[in-house]
């Protein structure tokens, strides 16, 4: 119930205002947040990166309605993408992109836009070295993003693309996307769905995810686990053993700010841990998604409101 709570709280503009307007909000914000600008990303690539560790990077926003906004936000990336350049650091520094920032919401030709400037960022990935990871909204969305993933990967075959194990036809996507060069990320889900189409309980949810990571495991593709759940990591490891993957055939992925000690000794033990780092001024929805996907990052922020350190 908290959880589906804070999902509410996540779109609304009141409840927006208020949780901007505590004066300790910013300083809790930067746990998840890696900052409002490209010098912020790169500093916290260049920490991460310098501590073993790959990184996936997010410009903070979603459900942009205004084509200025979506071209504003493809240009962010491809800065982004430049600045990243010179560092040299290749596959070990991707971007992940929600296409409803770059148009994909808009109606009409939303589509056809939010193509364009995937590609713009595709390509700007490419002169860099690394790729692209698309990003999966709410249920709404994932046909129409698997349709633009089809398109990008005629021209950027590296193209990523994240899957949530709490809908009911994602077992069905993780079998057609588990072919030789596929990269996915699994993750659980972070938006409220209807009972129609997604597991509601977090039992059935996590018994959905090793469905799909066992597919996934099982195929020719590059699977990406997206879990901080020790049990997850276990079963992952035991997945590998059981169908010979090697450290370099699959890798973790953890959000920025959450279990970094976990993401080290991953790391430090031989597999490839890779941290979805988000940055931008746009960072309300994430926050609270962020809380409501688990009761410890909540009693993080409960703590440091009332906290004078």
């Amino acid at each position: 119930m908290l959880g589906t709570a804070l999902l509410a709280a996540s779109r609304s503009t009141l409840v927006r205002r208020a949780v901007s307007g505590f004066p300790l909000t910013r300083r809790v914000v930067e746990r998840f947040v890696a900052g409002e600008d490209t010098a912020s990303a790169v500093a916290a690539i260049r920490r991460l990166t310098g501590a073993g560790l790959a990184v996936t990077v997010d410009h903070l926003g979603e459900e942009t309605r205004d084509a200025d906004a979506a071209a504003h936000t493809a240009k962010a990336y491809v800065a982004l993408l430049d600045a990243l350049a010179p560092l040299e650091l290749g596959p070990r520094a991707e971007v992940s992109v929600k296409l409803s920032a770059v148009g994909q919401a808009l109606g009409g030709d939303g589509e056809r836009i939010a193509l364009a400037h995937a590609r713009e960022i595709c390509a700007a990935a490419r002169a860099a070295g690394t790729t692209v990871t698309l990003d999966m909204e709410d249920h709404t969305t994932v046909d129409s993003t698997l349709g633009i993933l089809r398109e990008l990967r005629a021209d950027f075959p590296g193209t990523g693309v994240a899957l949530q194990s709490y809908l009911f036809r994602t077992e069905a996507d993780c079998r057609d996307l588990s072919h030789e060069g596929s990269r996915v990320r699994l993750v659980k889900g972070a938006y409220a769905e209807p009972a129609s189409v997604a597991y509601q309980s977090k039992a059935e949810v996590d018994k959905a995810y090793v469905r799909c990571l066992r597919i996934l495991m099982s195929g020719k593709g590059y699977p990406m686990v997206a879990t901080h759940d020790d049990r997850l990591i276990a079963i992952t490891e035991l997945l590998a053993d059981q169908t010979g993957r090697g450290r370099d055939a699959y890798e973790y992925q953890m959000l920025y700010g959450i279990r970094p000690d976990k993401q080290e000794a991953l790391a430090r033990a031989g597999g490839t841990v890779r941290v979805y780092v988000p940055y931008g001024d746009d960072w309300y929805g994430y926050f609270m998604r962020r809380l409501a996907e688990r009761p410890a990052n909540l009693a993080f922020f409960l703590r440091s409101l009332t906290s004078t350190k």
